[in-house]
């Protein structure tokens, strides 16, 4: 190939690549150019500053040495002295470049192969940019493709302008592709990698079905009906639920259409996955009972803090609620976002009697009563020797059978119980060596000092250093399920933000921040409490 080759050949190759490859026709010229440069450098010197300039129009080709403009030239090959630049260019000044002409010249067949080279590296460069910005901006979408190939089970799909893979793993079970078949997969993931961009594509994903019913259902589309949340278990059963921004319009038969036209659709994309259809509900209660169908609910339990539900069915819906292999419980905690735990009405009887005769031992061993008496404040509700001791004595004096000189006695005793049960954790928090100074801060009980110096904190400089997390403990979800981990006081009925108050007055008493510090810590402890109500809320 030599400098001097047709001109207009040269365009027409740079405008058929650029066609064929789908990038900037500029791009294919400055590859021209780049390589052009490469294989001059190879027949003047690599260390020679060369330009090669293509014009787009005439598609000439000019090749240029630069000399940079020094004092003192060292190397004329690639410097030139400013008295001499001036003799060119009178405004020439040191730093600045000098274009010296080079004379048309031929490339040898190893100096045409490395240009080549350089052409293919450039263009596929371009080639990867332009299919990482195409679909870096398709992410949450569905796109269709043919199978290209498969390889140790992953799908390479066609996408047309780009190849995108569907993972063994993202893939419906027991579903086979084969080489030129059609799919629909949505785009979860687009990186930039070193051999290109990678398109993945997924078939299980839930967004894929939410995307689904997005395009079968006009009313989802429109936004009149919005899609709260979905769980599926791909290719056998999936949950979603749906609530309608119109009360004239029932969100569950709109997105099952006339005879099941639109969820039917939905299903045959996804090889016959069974879908429920459940109204969302703002109530957890409700929502829950909801997500549990076809199982029918005898009563609900929440444990709002911990994110935690008790259900009660009756016996004959035990295996109905659970679902094969724990599979409708399991996607109606995915669902909801709460732990699900169910038992019968039995199992609920059951655990209520143990509890019941756990409180009545209890009253029964710290107030010293009678099982009777023991009986009658547990069925009343009171669920520990704490709540006996500072209740209003009216509420113990108005129980059937009691009068005020009993309800003075059992308070008495609770206190007398309390007390003891003080005196002896205080003696077991002297022994662990925990300082008298931590009983300085508000809320701590000797009880919380003996499970302190349990666990080694046993100075208030100890105290000071811990996060809220090591005293109340903190919760995980992965996989769809919330794992809990116990924190010091997790014992004890003490809330994070009574934990982070604490743990202030600890950094106060040490010297670790000021009053003024510690007015701007409760503040911060008080907006965080009101911002992490608001979100319950929401």
């Amino acid at each position: 190939m030599a400098v001097s080759a047709n001109r207009l050949e040269l365009l027409q190759i740079a405008d058929a690549v650029a066609r064929e490859k789908v990038i900037d026709r500029e791009i294919v010229l400055a590859a021209m150019a780049d390589a052009i440069q490469k294989a001059a450098r190879s027949r003047y010197g690599s260390e020679t500053n060369i330009r090669a300039d293509i014009n787009s129009k005439t598609g000439e080709i000019r090749l240029q040495r630069l000399l940079e403009v020094v004092e003192v030239a060292e190397d004329y090959g690639t410097q030139i002295p400013l008295e001499l630049a001036r003799d060119r260019n009178v405004d020439a000044k040191l730093g600045d470049f000098i274009a010296d002409p080079l004379p048309p010249m031929d490339f040898g067949r190893i100096a045409a192969q490395s240009a080549k080279q350089v052409i293919v590296q450039k263009v596929r460069e371009a080639e990867r940019d332009r299919q990482f910005d195409e679909f870096k901006d398709r992410m949450g979408e569905i796109v269709n493709g043919t199978v290209k190939r498969v390889e140790y089970g992953n799908v390479i799909v066609d996408l047309g302008r780009g190849e995108g893979i569907i993972r063994r793993d993202e893939m419906i079970p027991r579903e086979n592709m084969r080489y030129g078949d059609r799919v629909r997969a949505y785009v979860y993931d687009v990186r930039r990698e070193q051999r290109g961009p990678q398109i993945f594509l997924s078939r299980t994903h839930p967004q894929f079905m939410v995307k689904l019913f997005t395009m079968e259902v006009p009313e989802i589309y429109d936004g009149i009906i919005q899609i709260k949340s979905v769980a599926r278990d791909p290719g056998s059963r999936a949950k979603i639920a749906v609530i309608s921004n119109d009360s004239s319009i029932d969100p569950v038969g709109a997105c099952v259409g006339m005879r099941g036209s639109r969820v039917q659709a939905v299903v045959g994309e996804l090889q016959g996955e069974k879908i429920d259809i459940i109204p969302w509900s703002q109530d957890p209660a409700s929502f829950i009972v909801n997500a549990l169908q076809p199982a029918e609910v005898a009563k609900v339990v929440l444990d709002e803090d911990a994110e935690r539900i008790e259900v009660v069915v009756p016996d004959e819906q035990l295996s109905l609620a659970i679902g094969r292999r724990g599979q409708n419980v399991r996607l109606a905690s995915q669902l909801t976002g709460w732990d699900i735990d169910i038992m019968t009405e039995a199992e609920e009887s059951e655990r209520r009697q143990k509890e019941f005769n756990e409180r009545t031992n209890l009253f029964m061993e710290a107030l010293d009563v009678d099982e009777m008496v023991g009986q009658v404040l547990a069925s009343e509700g009171f669920a520990a020797v704490e709540e006996l001791a500072y209740v209003e004595l009216d509420e113990i004096a108005s129980i059937d059978g009691f009068d005020e000189d009993t309800a003075n006695e059992i308070q008495t005793r609770a206190k007398e119980f309390l007390e003891r049960i003080e005196a002896e954790n205080d003696a077991k928090r002297v022994a662990l060596g925990v300082q008298d100074e931590l009983k300085q801060i508000d809320g701590l009980t000797a009880q919380m000092l003996v499970a302190l110096g349990e666990e080694g904190i046993k100075t208030v400089e100890d105290f000071a250093g811990c996060a809220a997390d090591d005293l109340v403990g903190w919760s995980e979800r992965k996989n769809n399920e919330t794992k809990k981990f116990e924190g010091t006081f997790s014992k004890f009925d003490v809330s994070r933000v009574e934990a982070e108050n604490m743990i202030v007055q600890a950094r106060l008493l040490a010297g670790w921040i000021t009053e003024a510090d510690l007015a701007t810590a409760e503040e911060e402890v008080a907006e965080t409490s009101e911002e992490a109500e608001a979100a319950e809320q929401e």
